[in-house]
């Protein structure tokens, strides 16, 4: 078995004395798994994200790239932001510079480029996320959906080998997300190893790989199939069960072979079998 991109080994963290967010946490991060991340609010999804890119410490338990401690100093942060990105759920959180350009640019140029790999990247960066039209535009005068690609361009301008999202759908309209998870589609595709939390387990199912659900200070990992159908670890994060395994169940009942994931997949499987609707 290779070696995780990223682990957390045995994690603990607390902002109150005694009161733990995180508490022996354990999970891996596999090259090209696309992971979502479940937990309910205050669970300690977005201090795993944290931990993992380097902006907190572990009380306890340590964070490995590639098998080996991460050390915290300049060189060793540096060298896990070259390779790890995180985005984070409020774009305003993370955008800052005059224009989309400069603030797509920002990682790149920090890192000594050349300013022809600079611009390179940059151009990739604003052609994969559809909105190299946007580039001389203000940050301040952008859409919410518009802010969030920006955020994501200037994550991937870094080149990363693993790219977390936190919430990266929150705030969007339906037709965002489907956008955004197209986007998704084609960084994995391209070989970037995905990790986004989310509340809609619905979308878990039909994106992930697998599933880690954070809750009461641990990190239960499984399966999409396994987790999104396991009713008592769902509400111990305070969420329900996807419906797609159920609708799967009810149609192996029918003797039917079929698994939908979404909506659209469920109707065009009726369609063709002629069930009613």
């Amino acid at each position: 078995m290779s070696v995780p991109v990223l682990a957390a080994r045995g994690v603990c963290f607390s902002y109150e004395e005694g009161r733990p967010v995180l508490d022996g946490a354990d999970l891996d991060l596999c090259v090209g798994h696309r992971l979502a991340v479940l937990g309910p609010n205050g669970g300690g999804k977005t201090t795993l994200f944290r931990l993992l890119v380097g902006a907190l410490a572990p009380a306890d338990g340590q964070v490995l790239l590639d098998g080996e401690p991460i050390r915290r100093n300049r060189q060793g942060l540096t060298a896990l932001r070259t390779q790890v990105q995180l985005v984070l759920q409020d774009p305003d959180d993370q955008l800052f510079a005059a224009s989309v350009y400069q603030d797509v640019s920002f990682g790149p140029v920090n890192l000594g480029l050349p300013s022809n790999e600079v611009a390179a990247r940059v151009e990739a960066a604003l052609k994969a996320l559809c909105i190299a039209d946007l580039a001389d535009r203000p940050t301040h005068l952008l859409s919410f959906g518009q802010k969030k690609r920006t955020a994501i361009a200037g994550a991937i301008a870094m080149r990363p080998r693993l790219l977390v999202l936190d919430e990266p759908t929150a705030g969007l309209d339906p037709a965002g997300v489907e956008e955004l998870l197209l986007t998704l589609g084609d960084l994995h595709a391209a070989g970037t190893t995905l990790v986004l939390s989310t509340h809609d387990v619905d979308l878990a199912y039909r994106w992930a790989d697998d599933v880690a659900v954070v809750a009461r200070g641990k990190v239960h990992v499984a399966s999409a199939e396994e987790a999104l159908s396991d009713a008592a670890l769902l509400e111990s994060a305070r969420l329900g069960p996807a419906w797609a395994p159920a609708v799967a169940r009810l149609l192996a009942q029918a003797g039917q072979d079929a698994r939908p994931r979404t909506a659209a997949e469920l109707y065009a499987f009726l369609a063709r079998t002629a069930l009613p609707v």
